[in-house]
């Protein structure tokens, strides 16, 4: 994609996030996301065009989400569509880039509509993985105020269920790692606990040596 486009992109897509919510959602997290786009995309054959304006736009309907409740990820679909036509961007890829946006979201289960969307779904699942999901975690629990119980929630409820749902070859091989890195993390905390004598949380018990 021509410079002067992408860094029209990422301004409006940095202005859009540096007013919503910390943690895990910041700004860094959106350029991460892009980064492992492009590498899977490159692998797989996908778009790159496409690839890179949807992850550089993916989480921009944030802090409406914040104030509204209305899925971000079905807001930014549409904000992306309204500023990107506004630009030199092909318009025929706008359709591409929206659904991939709209389909990103863990929560809401929807099945992408296109290469580019898998692999934008697999990217934001990847960074939620491994020693960087932990990392964004621990932030966002601090900033919810979950504590060490609904962050253990947390990770039993989202992020060791990701590698089920990573859907292209690059991003399954780029997810057994830190999947495995998750599941090492819960076996070591539910050793310690056992250890000290403290009672184990449920979602810990698998986690136990058999």
């Amino acid at each position: 994609m021509d410079a002067e486009l992408v860094g029209a992109i990422e301004k409006f897509a940095h202005n859009a996030i540096k007013v919503g919510i910390r943690g895990a959602h910041s700004y860094e997290h959106t350029l991460r996301v892009r980064q492992l786009c492009l590498l899977i995309g490159k692998k797989e054959g996908a778009d790159l065009e496409v690839l890179e304006a949807a992850a550089l736009l993916h989480d921009i309907g944030r802090p409406e989400e914040e104030v509204t409740g209305e899925s971000h990820a079905k807001v930014g679909a549409n904000m992306a569509v309204a500023f990107l036509a506004t630009t030199p961007f092909p318009k025929e890829k706008l359709p591409i880039v929206a659904s991939a946006i709209r389909t990103h979201r863990f929560s809401e289960y929807k099945r992408p509509e296109s290469l580019e969307g898998e692999i934008l779904s697999d990217a934001d699942k990847l960074d939620a993985m491994g020693a960087l999901g932990l990392a964004r975690t621990i932030a966002e629990s601090l900033m919810q105020k979950r504590g060490l119980h609904g962050t253990i929630e947390h990770m039993d409820q989202k992020l060791l269920k990701l590698l089920h749902r990573i859907l292209t070859k690059t991003g399954k091989r780029l997810a057994e790692p830190r999947h495995q890195l998750l599941v090492t993390f819960m076996q070591t905390l539910a050793s310690e606990f056992q250890t000290i004598g403290e009672p184990l949380p449920a979602e810990l018990r698998p986690y136990l040596p058999k």
